[in-house]
């Protein structure tokens, strides 16, 4: 969320409302951002601002309305239309609702009364008693001019083979901690690297740096301790190496972190859950080898067709920064199709590790697909290379990789019948709940997409509307601050860019207060 705020970057579907009142900060709105927004939106957090408070919350209100009518916070990249997963992160329709028509109302407070405590956000550990628990070194993020990617090795040193049962990463300063990948390793690799780098642990950007290290799991804002079904455990063998990799932001030089690992663990028997990037850019690729020319946009295809039968607990998508879309699916041997996960809009700072609500019986002979679009265009604003650049495999930020991981185990019958979430919406702070009933109308306005060219800009940006009524055109940067306002006199209008930094801007466009055309653009030098 340092990185990006406002999300005003697709066409919509907004509400058209018809309320008897206007929803209130304390009937209302309090419960849904304290709910969904305040575990990042804190002084202490990761999010660029603070809603710990009305006042707070007014202050950035068209903010809030516009990351949250366009589903672009809180963030959750899957689709749920394609398959709903579990824990998933999504406001429901009322809610979102019920913030636009808050924002639109003039956002009153109500009764201050009767507003709920701000939560307090103190980071209590979910394991209270792990069987382990490990620690990065007290780290000072150095000087740094773009997002660092930092690799810590801890040691175990364990005699025996344990099963990971439950898993719960701390981070040690939230206002930095973008998120954390946690693998294993079981050689000597990651600690010979630690000792090639100074300072602790060393830099890697998409992987660890380590052909056979083995995914565990991840962390990002908002994200709580996971943990296996009864009998089911990750195997960590004797002797190996916990990576902890962390993602900090640009803007996190001098700050201080010391990430936390806790571990509950077993010593079996039991059932070998593994992580396996079945689906990946060496092996199954039916189109490979992953290489993107400049100036191109490529879909890949890897398929794999599985063995023996298997009970498929979750899946990780990973690319880098200028794939743009992940999907995957599985059709099964009697010629069903089961759809896991589809990312439309892949977002490299917000990858995680998605569960299913129930675990996933794949007989054998089912045939996994992926599917990844990789744009290598001036139109993709998260290219590293301007002008762009041939991109190869490889796990440096100007390569890219193609892999989806699966959780799974050998299927025994009933797996199917274990239930990891079957909640319809996320558990409310202190139990609150809303009081003002808003419904839409049958026919919904339609927030379109701003018409901005020329895209990439440089000194001059126009800008096209047809609205009729007078409206404001508006530009922020990547931290949601407002960098420009302009009243819109015609259908087609020049905006002066020259004196913007490069990168990516969203645009909004408002008319009578309200929310009507939204976009990003990218300002060239």
């Amino acid at each position: 969320m340092k990185k990006q705020l406002l999300g005003f970057l697709a066409c919509i579907g907004a509400f058209a409302l018809n309320a008897q009142q206007t929803p209130t900060w304390s009937a209302d709105i309090a419960c849904i951002v304290y709910s969904h927004c305040t575990s990042c939106h804190n002084p202490n957090g990761i999010g660029p601002f603070s809603l710990n408070s009305y006042d707070d919350a007014y202050g950035y209100r068209y903010a809030l309305q516009g990351a949250t009518t366009s589903r672009y916070m809180p963030p959750w990249p899957p689709d749920p239309s394609y398959n709903s997963l579990a824990h998933e992160r999504l406001l429901s329709d009322d809610e979102i609702a019920l913030i636009d028509a808050w924002v639109n109302g003039g956002a009153p407070r109500g009764e201050a009364s009767e507003e709920p405590e701000p939560p307090q956000i103190n980071s209590p550990a979910e394991i209270d008693s792990p069987t382990w628990t490990g620690a990065i070194p007290a780290y000072t993020v150095p000087a740094i001019s773009n997002d660092l990617y930092r690799c810590f090795v801890i040691p175990t040193n364990f005699t025996t083979d344990k099963f990971i049962t439950g898993f719960e990463v701390l981070p040690g300063n939230r206002e930095i901690v973008h998120h954390v990948l946690v693998f294993q390793d079981t050689t000597d690799e990651a600690l010979i690297l630690d000792a090639n780098d100074p300072g602790p642990g060393y830099s890697s950007f998409g992987g660890v740096g380590i052909q056979n290290a083995k995914l565990l799991g991840g962390w990002v804002p908002g994200a709580s301790a996971k943990f296996t079904p009864d009998n089911m455990g990750i195997k960590l063998p004797k002797n190996a190496k916990i990576i902890l990799q962390i993602h900090y932001p640009q803007g996190s030089t001098g700050q201080v972190d010391s990430t936390r690992l806790n571990l509950l663990l077993s010593n079996g028997p039991m059932r070998n859950l593994s992580i396996e990037a079945a689906l990946n850019h060496v092996f199954s690729l039916t189109n490979g080898p992953l290489y993107i020319p400049a100036n191109t946009v490529k879909t890949f295809h890897a398929q794999y067709t599985i063995p023996v039968g298997v009970t498929v607990l979750g899946i990780g998508p990973h690319a880098h920064l200028i794939c743009e879309s992940m999907r995957s699916f599985a059709v099964l041997p009697n010629g069903d199709t089961l759809k896991l996960i589809n990312i439309p809009h892949w977002d490299f700072h917000w990858q995680g590790f998605y569960d299913f609500r129930q675990p996933l019986f794949l007989p054998a002979g089912t045939v996994l697909h992926g599917y990844a679009t990789y744009n290598n265009t001036t139109s993709n604003p998260n290219n590293p290379n301007s002008p762009p650049q041939a991109v190869f495999l490889g796990e440096a930020t100007t390569d890219e990789m193609m892999l989806f991981y699966f959780t799974y185990t050998f299927h025994f019958p009933g797996d199917e019948n274990i239930v990891i979430d079957d909640s319809d919406h996320p558990d409310h702070y202190l139990d609150c709940s809303t009081s003002t009933v808003i419904t839409s109308n049958e026919e919904a306005i339609e927030v379109q997409a701003i018409r901005l060219y020329p895209n990439p800009a440089g000194d001059e940006l126009t800008v096209e509307y047809d609205g009729a009524d007078q409206a404001i055109f508006e530009l922020y940067d990547m931290l949601g601050y407002p960098v420009a306002s302009v009243k819109l006199s015609d259908n087609q209008q020049v905006i002066n860019t020259a004196q913007l930094a490069k990168g990516m801007y969203y645009a909004a466009i408002r008319s009578d207060g309200r929310l009507v055309q939204v976009g990003k653009v990218v300002i060239q030098e």
